[in-house]
């Protein structure tokens, strides 16, 4: 039997099967889950969950819609999960390759458009990622859920149009890829905003389409009856009632030059343009005035609803469009409409809004101060009128008997706030009038378009109905739980894929931005877990890793091994770029792939540089199976286990990638470099507590001898035969584009130059300086060239023969050089003083060498008395840290990390590794 299946047009009243359970109706399986939750919330140890929201039990309930969704942490998803999963199965084979998605499809989707948040992935975004990673029926997670667009993607699996399936399905064949396995998939939905959890189960859970329309429709009628009189103005014949769209006010300001009072509107606003002039003349003396030059006024009031005296700006009514008849007008208020807006100033605050005190936040206290604007409750939010109409929505919403229809009404209302609100500024150049507020601030402008509640939803609930309709009928699928994602309600390895668009430093302050909206709802946000950099909050970049590590622990511990999570990056800040990454992989996850969409190119860019972050990123990342760490458990960390890690790595990375345009080109595939390997590799072991069993130049020899390379990529046999046959039909290869950062992509870069072109220091001098010109951090010191090149490359003196490498290399582009005996003098007079890369067994003896001397220098660091280097070397500071944490010093590390700028360990991801295990280990023995 379907689990609470109901069409889009259904009543609702007929049995149901809940979680194994048999009900007569809906209404009776919600009655008992209701229950059962009520029961819950009385027990302390149950409100104790981190990330538990502010609200009684009566206002949790209230929005609540169990086993399905809770405006709590969800004590029925185990129940959700063990119904609906299956239990992990080492002897099923699982495999798949990193999938690269693009993050910007779909915004302009109905479906994507029918509920604001304040960032989301598309669900057509998130769709390919689901199908490529999962079988019908699977359980997919997303901890930080937000809108619930990874749950409406996982329904969409199963509903998609036909038109959508072919072009998806003809997309995957040009790629090589099967045919996706469509249907739909479960999810788990979770997030620390319960105004993001219910617009979240609204998404996901069905409703009857018809009904709410229908009850919508009424909900606006009757609002209209209660308090029509509001919003109706006379039309300029003085006889005919017109009803108002909205009405502009402007605070009014103080001339300089005679105190007289400047209604900014009236005096600034251009009529034929409708914008605002730089400088306009004052009304009454005519000085010439700007808003910088003018002090702005304000006017005290009693608050009815606290009894506190007000100081708020001053504001006059300046314009009012309205309609009649279907055809709009505009006017200057009249006596008629001053009359009125002051006869609903003198009506008592309506009892049911919400006049809580807005607590310190960043948001309101510090970035914006709200208290500036005679804003310190939440009820000071809305002018007068605004307040009632409000107050009515929500009320006569709340009263609903049918209790989906109850919750979508006021996912359909709680819309309005912010347009109704002070927030919404006037546009006069704009099309509407609504949702004209500044994203991601609270703002007030000196113009306030207050628009009626008929102009602001009107036509929102038709495009509601329409788009849900389209949407199709729907299973109850999606299991949604409230709280934090460091504390999932959900048993070990028992989900089958991960996408997650996190928190991303301080790009968002979600709990301070959703307050508005909760405090409607009287559930309110625990910011003390939310995974942000908030320094209001006492929440650093540190702070932020170590709340970001805890959330991909968990993560880590729910999902199944061998299976994949999807990160999707939206941050600018290299310093953010390897937080989450020196998380990812203290959690314990493999990164396979990262991937930017190159909007230009329209084709994906893998990212090599931290500092190179400047679009949305997708991470794509592994649970490593049960045999590695079981294997790993049972040996230890040995070099045999090393190269375990390498074969179970390789396996998960795509053999072949090419880009979109026309002709193909292969891709150099990034994690597949060798030194990529390594340091995956090496992130694995300092995870487990453990040293690296090998040396660079030991693993570096080792990786030819084990497996396979190609274009300096590194295969296992199978994988290379797939990558030749792709290069033998397209034969360019796009390299990977080397950034100069540091000394280490220094060395990196000319490695590759001179493996290409060994050449003298006059040769390689002209190309290499270019790149260094803005790549130093405060304080870091990349070593001259000669001095790169004396440490890390051979350079031939003319005595013996010629290197084979450079020997190639001239024979191939000199053609009188060809064909000669390396010892031919002629061709030693070419190759005498051209630096190349030395062989394996030369590159260890010149690599032990290196480390002495760079340990050497560490020393110097250590030996300091200065209370902050002045200068350093990031080689040093990587070749000491990795010695000391070898020694177990971890002392040390903390203590050289202390003299640096914080921005240098931050942003550098190996340096930010050993910190953060060094300080974890020194905490453990404290």
């Amino acid at each position: 039997m379907n689990d609470l299946l109901h069409s889009q047009t259904g009543t609702g009243s007929q049995p149901v099967e809940c979680l194994g359970l048999k009900f007569p109706s809906d209404q009776a399986r919600r009655e008992h889950f209701l229950k059962l939750l009520a029961e819950k919330l009385k027990d302390p140890a149950f409100r104790k969950i981190e990330g538990f929201p502010q609200g009684t039990d009566e206002a949790i309930l209230a929005i609540s819609d169990p086993p399905y969704y809770t405006a709590c942490p969800n004590p029925f998803l185990e129940d959700f999960v063990r119904h609906y999963g299956k239990p992990y199965d080492s002897s099923v084979e699982y495999s798949r390759e990193p999938q690269t998605i693009d993050v910007s499809v779909g915004k302009t989707d109905p479906l994507y458009k029918a509920h604001s948040y304040h960032t989301k992935v598309p669900h057509l975004a998130i769709v390919p990622s689901i199908l490529h990673y999962t079988e019908p029926g699977d359980i997919v997670l997303d901890g930080f859920g937000g809108s619930g667009m990874t749950g409406v993607a996982a329904q969409w699996c199963g509903s998609a149009p036909s038109v959508y399936r072919h072009e998806l399905e003809i997309q995957w064949k040009k790629q090589g890829k099967a045919a996706p396995k469509w249907g739909a998939r479960r999810v788990i939905l979770n997030d620390l905003s319960p105004a993001a959890t219910f617009i979240a189960a609204n998404y996901n859970l069905p409703f009857n389409v018809e009904t709410f329309a229908k009850e919508g429709k009424k909900l606006l009628n009757e609002v209209a009856q209660e308090l029509g009189w509001m919003y109706e103005t006379l039309h300029k014949d003085g006889k005919t009632k017109g009803r108002i769209e909205y009405t502009v006010w402007s605070q009014i300001y103080s001339c300089p030059e005679c105190a007289g009072e400047v209604n900014f509107i009236d005096e600034a606003l251009d009529e034929e343009s409708k914008r605002v002039k730089d400088s306009f003349p004052c009304p009454h003396c005519g000085a010439e005035l700007t808003k910088q030059k003018m002090e702005r006024l304000f006017a005290s009031t009693v608050d009815s609803a606290t009894g506190k005296t007000l100081q708020t700006p001053k504001r006059q009514p300046s314009l009012i469009i309205y309609s009649v008849e279907g055809s709009r007008h505009q006017k200057s208020p009249d006596e008629h409409d001053i009359h009125v807006l002051n006869r609903i100033s003198s009506l008592e605050c309506p009892t049911d809004v919400p006049k809580m005190q807005i607590p310190p936040m960043h948001m309101t206290h510090e970035r914006a101060r709200m208290d500036y604007s005679g804003i310190t409750h939440i009820h000071h939010f809305f002018l007068p009128r605004a307040l009632h109409a409000m107050a009515a929505l929500w009320r006569k919403a709340s009263s609903q008997p049918d209790a989906r229809v109850r919750e979508m009404l006021l996912f359909f209302v709680e819309q309005a706030l912010w347009t109704a609100s002070l927030l919404n500024r006037y546009r006069p150049t704009g099309f509407s009038q609504v949702n004209q507020y500044m994203t991601g601030v609270y703002y007030v402008a000196s113009q306030h378009a207050e628009c009626s509640p008929w102009y602001i939803l009107d036509g929102k609930l038709g495009r509601l109905a329409k788009t849900f309709q389209a949407f199709g009928a729907r299973q109850a699928g999606a299991g949604i739980t409230t709280g934090s994602v460091a504390s999932l309600p959900l048993a070990a390895g028992s989900i089958d894929y991960i996408f997650t668009d996190p928190p991303f430093g301080e790009n968002i302050y979600y709990a301070d931005l959703n307050f508005l909206v909760e405090s409607w709802h009287r559930v309110i946000t625990d910011a003390q877990p939310e995974a942000i950099v908030d320094r209001f909050k006492k929440k650093g970049l540190p702070e932020y890793q170590q709340l970001m590590q805890r959330c991909f622990t968990e993560y880590y511990r729910v999902l199944k091994p061998g299976r994949w999570m999807t990160v999707v990056f939206s941050n600018s800040k290299a310093a953010v770029w390897n937080a989450i990454q020196v998380a990812l992989q203290q959690a314990g996850f493999v990164v396979a792939e990262v991937t930017a969409l190159d909007k230009v190119q329209g084709s994906y860019r893998q990212v090599t540089s931290a500092t190179a972050v400047k679009q949305d990123l997708v991470i794509s990342a592994y649970k490593p199976n049960g045999g590695l760490e079981d294997r790993f458990n049972r040996d230890g960390p040995t070099v045999d286990s090393a190269w375990d890690f390498v074969q179970t790595h390789l396996k998960q990375l795509p053999a072949v990638k090419v880009t979109s345009g026309y002709p193909q080109e292969l891709l150099n595939i990034v994690e597949r470099d060798p030194r990529r390997i390594y340091d995956r590799m090496a992130s694995w072991f300092i995870r487990h507590g453990e040293m690296v069993p090998i040396s660079t130049p030991e693993f570096l020899a080792g990786l030819p001898v084990r497996f396979r390379e190609m274009d300096g990529m590194v295969f296992m046999p199978d994988q290379l035969v797939e990558y030749e046959k792709a290069r033998s039909r397209i034969p360019q290869v796009k390299q990977a584009e080397l950034f100069v950062s540091d000394e280490r992509s220094a060395i990196d870069w000319l490695t590759s130059f001179l493996l290409k072109r060994p050449s003298t220091r006059s040769e390689i001098h002209p190309e290499y300086i270019p790149l260094i010109g803005s790549a130093k951090r405060k304080g870091e010191i990349i070593p001259e060239l000669d001095q790169l090149l004396e440490d890390n490359f051979l350079r031939y003196d003319g005595i013996d023969e010629v290197p084979s490498q450079i020997h190639s290399y001239l024979s191939t582009n000199h053609k009188d050089l060809r064909s000669l005996d390396k010892s031919n003098l002629a061709l030693v007079a070419k190759a005498k003083d051209r630096w190349y890369v030395p062989d394996p067994n030369k590159a260890q003896d010149l690599e032990k060498k290196r480390d002495k001397a760079l340990l050497k220098e560490f020393e110097a660091y250590q030996a300091s008395t200065g209370r902050k280097l002045k200068e350093f070397r990031l080689e040093v500071l990587r070749a000491g840290f990795k010695a000391a944490w070898g020694a177990k010093n971890y002392k040390a590390i903390i203590k050289i990390a202390h003299k640096i700028p914080e921005e240098a360990l931050q942003e550098d991801e190996k340096l930010l590794l050993w910190y953060d295990q060094a300080l974890t280990r020194t905490e453990a023995g404290a």
